[in-house]
């Protein structure tokens, strides 16, 4: 499965600000623009996309219009706040109330921040090489004063040996706390690193390598880079994500170097794209991403899906994705009828 990073960015710069941000909940407004753009257009929901497109690219259409806007307006940044405020009071009409959700929160507070033993001790002179090492990553004629943007991002990102086609750049963005895909901030950069104690190149890459290895063994690690990435890869005034970006991110983050959801006779992330794609018209909040994992680890514990019933706490996604399952015989509990024939 290819991440088309690019593509990605291409349709969150198409839909940035055109709506006010998406309630939480199962049910979306009737105005949620992926929601519409999904049941309008089918070509849009193939996850099987074409490497020709990059979401790099997108990212970069991104900076440009924020700066642009940044640039006319002053006061920009309030006004956002006072739509957000207005529409963060959308109707929740239609939600479907059930148990309190699985693992809510359970894999943050205490979580150490040395994850791995591969950087320096930290040091009190580490602050002004990093401030100095954002400096020489920056371009000044793209970037703005604190940032690094989507070319910086990547050529940085790349320069320590990492894919950016892959899972891969999450943990290194994750670390650093980056606001979104093609972002880097000057504090992020400084306070990430300078808790790793890494203040080179070399020792940058050896701390990511060493971490890498525990993103697929490590679920508490997983779990954490996992919730990050929705909060990085949606727009910031939006409360859900696109199902076509989220699609893009499942195919990465449930894959090496990742943790691959698979079973014994099932690689799952296909049949859970596929159930998608033939059914989901809606977009992805932040309660069916959270939750799409759970049951990945429950998944992968048993295939068959016995852990699941009708009166669990599972959201209806989930209920009507092994509906489906049942129903296509993936988990072996399909109901044939029965010939009462002579």
């Amino acid at each position: 499965m290819v991440f088309n990073i690019k593509r990605l960015f291409r349709i969150s710069s198409d839909k940035h600000g055109r709506k006010g941000p998406q309630t939480d909940t199962d049910s979306p407004s009737e105005d949620d623009v992926y929601s519409q753009r999904l049941q309008n257009d089918p070509s849009s929901r193939h996850w099987a996309s074409s490497s020709s497109n990059s979401l790099w690219n997108l990212t970069k259409s991104k900076d440009d219009l924020q700066s642009g806007q940044s640039r006319q307006n002053g006061h920009g940044q309030s006004g956002q706040n006072v739509q957000k405020q207005q529409t963060d009071t959308s109707s929740t009409k239609g939600i479907r109330i059930k148990a309190p959700r699985i693992g809510r929160g359970k894999e943050h507070g205490g979580y150490f921040n040395n994850l791995a033993a591969g950087g320096g001790a930290i040091s009190n002179g580490s602050e002004p090489k990093l401030d100095a090492m954002f400096d020489e990553l920056q371009d000044p004629s793209q970037d703005a004063k604190d940032a690094l943007g989507v070319e910086s991002t990547m050529a940085y990102l790349t320069s320590l040996g990492l894919n950016p086609e892959s899972g891969e750049v999450f943990v290194a963005l994750e670390l650093v706390q980056a606001p979104s895909l093609g972002e880097i901030t000057r504090k992020g950069f400084v306070d990430g690193w300078k808790t790793s104690g890494s203040v080179t190149k070399e020792e940058q890459a050896k701390y990511i390598t060493t971490l890498l290895k525990h993103f697929s063994t490590d679920l508490a690690y997983f779990k954490r880079v996992y919730r990050y990435t929705f909060g990085a890869g949606k727009e910031p005034d939006q409360r859900s994500m696109s199902l076509e970006n989220a699609i893009e991110f499942w195919k990465v983050l449930f894959a090496a170097p990742g943790r691959p959801w698979k079973t014994a006779s099932r690689d799952w992330t296909p049949l859970w794209i596929a159930f998608l794609e033939e059914k989901w018209t809606r977009s992805v909040n932040r309660d069916m991403w959270n939750q799409t994992l759970e049951f990945a680890i429950k998944c992968s514990e048993d295939e068959t899906l016995g852990f699941w019933n009708e009166d669990g706490a599972w959201p209806s996604v989930i209920d009507d994705f092994v509906a489906w399952c049942n129903e296509k015989g993936y988990t072996g509990n399909k109901k044939d009828s029965m010939d009462t024939s002579e």
